[in-house]
């Protein structure tokens, strides 16, 4: 299992919280633990073995900040540019991993969501060729999910409350045989120029032929999407507290 974490973008709705700095390396108080340092424990605690992040904006501060904290890990990191990624979306920058993979099965992270790691297992367990990880409350600013029996049917930040069954909390396992096939209509949005997107456009036009996207929850444990300065107030009070960190085998 590998995972491939977006890291490429600017985070300009939160700069006056990070200034210069990439959104991944946002820390949690006056220690130097990052949003970054987070997604790294859970997916090795899940058994992750190799971690993809695709980098633009500030890239040198995220490959330092890797180099320093896990040097003796390095060998399970690798470092995948997205050179156009101030006039892009997430779906280039998972384009631009698409021969890392070689056809394995991986998990997909926004580089702005923190998670209790307990929540990864179930997900990387699912036998779904497409599996997203959802919380059954809603949340503002974020994507929801509308889900039919054991299907996500669609996936949107227009769905309305009354519509929406639960919150993606932005996470997407991945299984090998779903792929190529993913990375296929990826490219095809790519050539139709929509490369503004998220790659999530390319997960719904799956589901709309019939592709079984599946899901699994929270189950109450703590998350946080940050894009602004008031989600990262909310988890900084609510959400960074109850994640304790957990050393992890090299």
């Amino acid at each position: 299992m590998k995972a491939i974490i977006l890291a490429a973008g600017q985070g300009t709705r939160i700069r006056s919280e990070h200034g210069e700095c990439p959104k991944c390396l946002i820390r949690f108080d006056h220690t130097a633990w990052t949003i970054l340092d987070q997604q790294i424990e859970g997916l090795f605690t899940a058994g992750v073995r190799e971690i993809g992040i695709v980098v633009g904006y500030e890239k040198d501060q995220i490959i330092r900040h890797v180099s320093r904290h896990y040097r003796d890990r390095l060998y399970r990191f690798r470092f995948i540019e997205n050179p156009a990624f101030t006039t892009t979306n997430n779906i280039y920058s998972l384009w631009m991993a698409r021969t890392w993979f070689r056809d394995s099965a991986f998990a997909i992270l926004n580089a702005d969501v923190v998670f209790d790691g307990r929540i990864l297992p179930p997900a990387i367990s699912s036998p779904a060729p497409i599996t997203m990880i959802v919380d059954p409350a809603w949340r503002d600013e974020t994507m929801k999910v509308v889900i039919e029996g054991n299907r996500i049917l669609k996936m949107s930040k227009q769905i309305e409350q009354q519509e929406f069954s639960a919150t993606y909390i932005g996470i997407t396992l991945v299984a090998a045989a779903a792929s190529a096939r993913l990375f296929s209509r990826i490219g095809t949005l790519i050539q139709r120029g929509e490369d503004r997107v998220f790659f999530n456009a390319a997960v719904q036009e799956l589901a709309d032929e019939g592709l079984h996207v599946g899901y699994t929850e929270t189950d109450g444990l703590p998350w946080a999407e940050i894009d602004d300065p008031g989600d990262l107030a909310f988890a900084r009070s609510s959400v960074f507290p109850k994640l304790a960190r957990m050393p992890v085998a090299a």
